[in-house]
């Protein structure tokens, strides 16, 4: 006999009914809550502290500071011990006195002497002309070498393209072109290779077989620039000059011109005057021709005070 259900069965469903429905208790949803807010403050700490560390830009405008090196002291004596408090650093131990109450360094009594000494322009410009004439020889006989082998054929990409073949024309002007070119290097290295041969003396050493020629060159200079002093500097004027001279195997002068002026045009005038007046000087011995064709050399011409010219 079926009937209506009874209170107790309705009451006895609603529990299993809200824990089918997923509720959780409320002291959970509160534990929950809980972290949830600590875990905010936490972070609001965190970005407050990280906002109140400053960070400062570099000052462009403040020099950075220089190495100022190490100074040294050479010294030209030297001791065993070391000193036990040393004014200056030096290359070797040196424990001495002196005669002064006020601290001093040595000094050389010398004067002090120039970087470059006379007759250094005249080599470097010497060097200079040496490294242009053997970088040109190289470059020529590349040149040369080049225009002898022939040109690696280029591949074409494009295999369906036409390959278009020169005409007998062509071939002739491309031959003809190649022929003058060679002839251009060949005559200029004819001409390099034609180029007389010199030989620069100094003046502070030099070989046996040079010496006489230029004493006799020294002494005739000297002999002829005495008689033909300027007149316009006599008594008056004074002073020395670097004269650059260049001679010929037969005696003749190539070039001469002036390596330092005296400071005076009418010394300067001189010198070169007396070159020309000397005309022509002894011819090569047979030694120096054999190995070369010009001879080239600096000397200091002196006018003295004594109305007479010196040359070394």
């Amino acid at each position: 006999m079926t009937g209506k259900p009874s209170r107790a069965s309705h009451q006895s469903r609603r529990p299993q009914t809200a824990a089918a429905a997923g509720l959780r208790p409320v002291g959970l949803r509160l534990h929950d809550d809980r972290r949830l807010a600590i875990a905010f403050a936490i972070s609001l700490l965190v970005h407050g502290l990280a906002m109140t560390i400053g960070f400062v830009m570099p000052d462009r405008e403040k020099p950075r500071e220089r190495d100022r090196g190490l100074e040294v002291v050479l010294v030209n004596a030297r001791h065993t011990r070391a000193p036990q408090k040393p004014d200056v650093l030096a290359q070797t131990h040196l424990d001495g006195g002196g005669n002064s109450e006020q601290n001093a360094r040595p000094k050389s009594p010398l004067p002090p002497q120039d970087a470059r000494r006379e007759g250094d322009a005249l080599i470097d410009a010497r060097k200079r002309t040496t490294d242009v004439e053997a970088s040109r020889s190289r470059v020529l006989t590349a040149e040369k070498s080049t225009e002898k082998t022939p040109p690696a054929p280029v591949q074409q990409s494009d295999q369906s393209a036409p390959q278009v073949q020169p005409s007998g024309l062509d071939l002739l002007n491309s031959v003809s072109a190649v022929a003058r070119m060679e002839a251009e290097i060949d005559r200029s290295l004819d001409e390099l290779a034609k180029r007389p041969r010199k030989k620069f003396i100094g003046a502070r050493a030099q070989e046996y077989r040079f010496a006489q020629y230029l004493e006799d060159w020294r002494q005739k200079i000297e002999r002829i620039g005495t008689l033909n002093y300027p007149d316009a500097a006599r008594g008056r004027i004074y002073g020395s000059l670097l004269l650059y001279v260049a001679i010929r195997a037969d005696g003749t002068v190539e070039k001469a011109e002036i390596q330092r002026s005296s400071g005076e045009k009418i010394l300067d005038e001189a010198a070169l005057r007396i070159v020309r007046l000397a005309g022509t000087f002894a011819p090569f011995p047979e030694d120096i021709r054999r190995d070369y064709d010009v001879i080239e050399f600096v000397r200091t011409w002196t006018f003295t005070n004594a109305n007479s010219l010196t040359a070394k």
